[in-house]
């Protein structure tokens, strides 16, 4: 099975901070957030930056670039 295309939700996780609170954040709904969170859906590159600037990380942290 391939890996999530995203971290996000190891990110969220790792820092115990909930959903809701990065969808208000970022002015998404939770169902949005939650689609990113579970690779559903990918974010653009512009809401990824969000993401990474709201958590303190680096973008790169938020994606997985090594495919197994």
């Amino acid at each position: 099975m391939d890996k999530p295309m995203n971290r996000i939700k190891e990110v969220l996780e790792e820092r115990g901070i909930k959903q809701t609170w990065l969808a208000e954040k970022l002015g998404k709904s939770f169902c949005m957030v939650n689609a990113y969170v579970c690779n559903r859906r990918q974010p653009s590159l512009e809401v990824l930056f969000q993401i990474a600037e709201i958590l303190k990380v680096d973008v790169k942290d938020l994606i997985n670039e090594k495919q197994e």
